[in-house]
């Protein structure tokens, strides 16, 4: 993708494809680059420092392939890094942008229901950072916002044993969790990008009048958009349809998760961040 100038996509591991898979649908128009920092995650239970320090190691490299807009599909690194870089950061980069994944969110998840109480499912990181009531508070003040965290459930996913008897119980157990705590709810938001992955599972075994709502969906709408009204930063976009897809972890696992999880074939290259 030398000489050109993808859309960026960023994740500490998998979950943010489901965001980009969204988004080519949307627009297949554009390139795209995607960089999952497999090596170094999980990022949900580390502190916000690093997870600032890792998140703008990795903007920084897909600045450097020629990035000039990059959406961070990774709930723990929006919540965490992604006002940081924009505010302090950004200035060393004039002309480039950073988007997130937890104001689309907010925008328009409140609208989907009808008790205005909704509860975003999400890591132990971005849950304990708030960002999602905050958001709610200014974007849809009317919304009550529950927060369950639910750890175990990204390892399950990159791992694969989601799907065993064994990672069926253990999500099922949080399910159950949730639905007795939060009886008012009516919206479950999945504020973790891997989360998609265990949709129909989730939808199956929670009442048929409670709402999932997924991020991919939502962020695509977002950013089109935000094309659609920055003309500027859409006439930087090269115009291509392709898609590389970076890891700092092992390709030819990345290629064979990312295929198994959600159907992709993906072209895929091992990459060092310093």
């Amino acid at each position: 993708m030398r000489n050109s100038s993808p859309i960026g996509f960023f994740d500490s591991g998998y979950g943010g494809l489901t965001v980009l898979k969204e988004v080519q649908k949307a627009m297949p128009q554009f390139d795209y680059l995607y960089l999952g920092d497999n090596a170094r995650a999980p990022y949900g239970t580390k502190d916000a420092d690093v997870v600032y320090e890792y998140t703008l190691e990795c903007v920084k490299t897909l600045f450097s392939k020629g990035c000039e807009l990059v959406v961070l599909a990774c709930n723990t690194a929006s919540a965490k890094a992604l006002r940081r870089i924009q505010q302090y950061d950004l200035i060393n980069y004039p002309g480039k942008r950073v988007l997130g994944v937890v104001r689309p969110s907010a925008e328009i998840v409140g609208d989907f229901s009808t008790t205005n109480q909704i509860v975003v499912l999400g890591t132990e990181g971005t849950v304990a950072s708030k960002t999602y009531i905050e958001e709610f508070a200014f974007l849809s003040p009317q919304t009550k916002v529950h927060q369950y965290a639910c750890p175990k459930w990204v390892p399950l996913i990159e791992s694969g044993k989601y799907n065993s008897e064994k990672g069926k119980t253990l999500i099922k157990r949080d399910l159950d969790i949730i639905v007795d705590s939060f009886t008012e709810a009516d919206v479950i938001l999945l504020g973790c990008t891997h989360y998609p992955i265990l949709q129909s599972f989730i939808e199956d075994h929670i009442p048929k009048g409670i709402q999932v709502i997924s991020q991919g969906e939502l962020v695509a709408v977002s950013l089109k958009s935000y094309l659609d009204r920055h003309t500027w930063m859409t006439n930087k976009l090269t115009i291509g349809g392709s898609s590389l897809y970076l890891t700092t972890g092992d390709p030819v696992e990345f290629k064979t998760l990312a295929s198994t999880l959600l159907g992709l074939e993906v072209n895929v290259e091992h990459i060092k961040i310093m």
